[in-house]
């Protein structure tokens, strides 16, 4: 399996070769850590040069957008020369926590569409209650770069205007939640082939665990309960959903 988004770097009270161990343990082969704000970069580098099986994106999330200054675009640029950065993320825009900069999130999350553009790079997107904006900026401005709906939250309808993009929805534990009805009918409706497995670890923690810091092997959660809901084998949850994540990260 592959955890395509895990802050492994903020998981406490275990280390982080304890982390991989763990999901080596439970069949996840690789991951992808994301950074959320600038200081992250060096942390993520350091990961992506020490660890064979992990990988990196690079962004600011848009709850950080005011620590944005445009120097950042060349940064980006040259720590992307490493091939183990496999995006651009987690960026997007987030409604839930301030609305009051919500035009400096929309200004910044352009630039970094813009820079995934000219990196060919794919899009990891951060939308919480944004849907609209996310969406007509996406379309906008991105001119070829493969995009992921990082923890996807929207309803059917939204996950299949989505999918006619070609994007990806990044599903992670909650769909294992018992009151996720609108979870559980989006991946119960959308081809396989348009779903990534993630954790957002340490949030976001599937049953059985919920309640504890989240980490990469229960991904497997997810899968299990994705299966159960399309009526179908946890194999081919997995298989079809790593061929995906390799072919959008290009693993």
């Amino acid at each position: 399996m592959i955890d395509t988004h895990t802050h492994i770097n903020m998981i406490e009270g275990i280390t982080i070769d304890e982390i991989l161990k763990i999901a080596k343990e439970n069949y996840v082969d690789k991951l992808i850590v994301p950074a959320a704000n600038p200081k992250d970069f060096k942390d993520i580098v350091e990961l992506i040069n020490k660890y064979d099986n992990v990988y990196g994106m690079l962004g600011v999330h848009p709850s950080d957008a005011k620590d944005w200054n445009d120097n950042l675009i060349d940064e980006i640029k040259t720590l992307a020369e490493n091939k183990k950065i496999v995006a651009i993320g987690e960026i997007g825009l987030d409604y839930y926590w301030d609305k009051s900069f919500n035009e400096l999130q929309k200004e910044i999350f352009i630039k970094q569409i813009k820079l995934a553009n000219e990196l060919n790079l794919p899009i990891d997107v951060h939308d919480r209650e944004a849907h609209k904006d996310t969406f007509d900026i996406l379309k906008e401005y991105n001119t070829g770069s493969k995009v992921i709906m990082h923890c996807f939250s929207g309803s059917v309808e939204f996950a299949k205007e989505c999918i006619k993009e070609g994007w990806y929805l990044g599903i992670g534990g909650v769909v294992t939640f018992k009151n996720a009805i609108k979870m559980k009918e989006v991946v119960q409706s959308v081809p396989l082939e348009h779903i990534l497995l993630e954790t957002d670890a340490p949030y976001l923690t599937p049953v059985p665990f919920r309640g504890t810091e989240n980490q990469p092997a229960y991904v497997k959660f997810a899968a299990e309960e994705i299966a159960k809901l399309r009526g179908t084998t946890f194999e081919e949850v997995n298989n079809i959903t790593t061929t995906n994540a390799e072919r959008v990260f290009v693993l």
